[in-house]
């Protein structure tokens, strides 16, 4: 994948480009890795899951009252009461769709305990479908003790069934009767998941509030304070969001409950900490346009950089995020030797095109055209094919209605049964890898397994009706669910398609600006922010201390010196 998640960055670059590197704009609040990497808006819930096993009941308009059951339902219930799920939910069935003649207040009590029957026989997702429909009517008999079942159901179902959705159904006093002694790690849960449906509404006030009430306690806490971190980023506000990735990284520190990968997470806090301070080390003076770096806040953002490991699968993004901040505090051999690093043959599946078009700008700027030309001619010569290779898979799924062919061919990229190029193989794998897309699969796992559970059930279950709606809810939910992850698929193959288009159409303009630079067409306010000869002596030579050697590169890569290249760079610009 293309790394465009500094914004900031990347308006930087296409601006400078575009411009000459005259003025470009100050960075803006950048993306923050999203734990979940939860897609934004409403459309997974507008293309949800839920089916209505009560679509034939009437219509309820209010508040119902239930009265005096007929003997069917009281039988259903006692059938429940006894913990015979197969034979209850047959039983409740008939009373949810009106067989047996009871009042509307009696028929949602039914469906209440029929959803509850399903959960116990593992039919989550058709025990979800009904849960939905009651959630989904505040005047419902059982709509305050469906939260808890929301709760308990987003333990079995994975992120893209959207329990959050229907979470967010509730409101905070309907949560505040769960904080109690008894049932405290439950109240810390819904704070948790009402915060991420608040968060996706982009009503990050109220997505804060909630997640501060998560305690430390909590298995909840890491994951309640990284989405506290990202709701203060997209208010603007650094030091809180800062504040709040500390937490994280203290948490860990002190062996925070219920958390898998501390160290993944760890590194995310850092990740996050080092854009956040970059995001606020730059802005644009308000005379001149022009953008200024705060260098103690610049330094913090590098300073959180460094602490990710070689061996976390996040270095990479790091030295490469890193390498923006030093050319913008003018440290050109510190960013093309990270440079450097990423593009060294231990790594072959690398994928960061937009460093060579960095490596084009810093020579760009050092007024040394004939390199910035070498090296976009290089990554014409490298990426253009390449663009080909990829724009040829996509065509095999032009049209309409290719989301479940291209989950197919997301499945074999996964299991390394795609006929791809070895070109393109470790692009599309990379492309193709992110963690949304895996729970998206795992999803349809999920539901493949019910379904093969329902094939496993008495009978009599199968054969009734309940059984044939259970069936059906299963199958759309598994079709949808696979849809949804082809679409998703789809969308992130497209987008690192348009990032590399975008790429090539930024060298091209390099050249535009290469061309004009040698026939002196550049105006003076250009010329004014170019490195100058003697910025050149303080950034522009590698001054060897007791820590650093200087030893040439011959070509030969070495392990242990990955990530601690330098490049001597000479600036060309204002020579005699």
């Amino acid at each position: 994948m293309l790394r465009k998640r500094l914004a900031a960055l990347c308006i930087f670059a296409s601006a400078s480009i575009a411009g000459g590197l005259s003025s470009a704009p100050p960075a803006v609040a950048q993306e923050v890795v999203d734990l979940d990497a939860e897609e934004k808006g409403k459309k997974a819930a507008e293309e949800g899951v839920d089916i209505d096993l009560d679509a034939d009941a009437p219509a309820q308009q209010g508040p119902v009252v239930a009265g005096q059951m007929t003997e069917a339902a009281a039988k259903a219930k006692k059938l429940f009461d006894q913990e015979r799920w197969s034979e209850a939910a047959l039983s409740l069935y008939r009373v949810v769709v009106g067989e047996t003649g009871d009042d509307p207040g009696n028929q949602q009590l039914a469906q209440y305990y029929l959803a509850i029957s399903l959960y116990r026989l593992k039919f989550y997702q058709a025990s979800y479908a009904i849960f939905s429909v009651i959630a989904d009517n505040p005047n419902h008999l059982k709509f305050r003790e469906t939260l808890l079942w929301l709760a308990k159901l987003a333990t079995q179902l994975p992120e893209p069934a959207d329990i959050i959705e229907r979470v967010g159904k509730y409101n905070d006093a309907q949560l505040e009767r769960f904080d109690n002694a008894q049932q405290r790690d439950l109240y810390w849960q819904l704070n948790y998941m009402l915060g991420r449906y608040k968060y996706r509404n982009r009503q990050y006030g109220d997505a804060i509030r909630l997640f501060s009430k998560v305690d430390k306690d909590s298995e909840y806490y890491v994951k309640s304070q990284f989405f506290a971190g990202i709701s203060y980023v997209q208010m603007r506000k650094s030091v809180p969001a800062v504040k709040s990735f500390q937490r994280v990284e203290n948490a860990l520190e002190h062996g925070a409950k219920g958390v898998e990968d501390e160290a993944r997470l760890r590194d995310l806090a850092y990740l996050s900490m080092a854009r956040t301070y970059y995001s606020a080390s730059i802005r644009l003076d308000p005379e001149t346009n022009a953008p200024v770096v705060d260098p103690e806040k610049l330094s913090a953002a590098v300073k959180y950089w460094d602490l990710i490991e070689p061996a976390s699968e996040y270095w990479l993004d790091a030295l490469f995020e890193e390498s923006w901040a030093y050319f913008m505090a003018g440290q050109y051999p510190q960013a093309l030797g990270n440079i450097h690093t990423i593009e060294s043959p231990y790594f072959p599946a690398a994928f960061y095109p937009e460093a060579e078009i960095l490596k084009a700008v810093i020579y760009f700027a050092n007024c040394d055209y004939d390199k910035a030309t070498i090296v976009v001619a290089k990554f014409n010569q490298h990426y253009i094919p390449l663009r080909e290779g990829l724009e040829k898979v996509m065509k095999r799924f032009q049209g309409a209605n290719q989301e479940e062919a291209f989950f197919k061919f997301l499945k074999q990229v996964r299991d390394g049964e795609a006929n791809l190029d070895d070109q393109v193989r470790p692009i599309v794998e990379a492309a193709l890898s992110d963690r949304q897309l895996l729970r998206n699969i795992e999803y349809v796992r999920i539901l493949e397994d019910e379904i093969n559970r329902f094939k496993k059930s008495p009978p009599n279950f199968r054969s009734s009706a309940l059984g044939q709606q259970v069936q059906d809810a299963l199958k759309l939910a598994r079709d949808l669910a696979v849809r949804r992850a082809g679409e998703l698929a789809m969308q992130r193959y497209q987008r690192m398609l348009d990032e590399l288009n975008e790429h090539v159409r930024n060298g091209e303009k390099i050249l535009i600006d290469i061309t004009a630079a040698q026939r002196n067409l550049l105006d003076e306010a250009i010329k004014k922010d170019q490195v100058t000869a003697e910025e050149a002596e303080i950034f522009g030579v590698v001054n060897p201390d007791e820590e650093h050697v200087l030893w040439p590169f011959t070509g030969e890569y070495w392990r242990d010196e990955l990530g601690f290249y330098r490049a001597v760079v000479m600036s060309a610009c204002g020579r005699k």
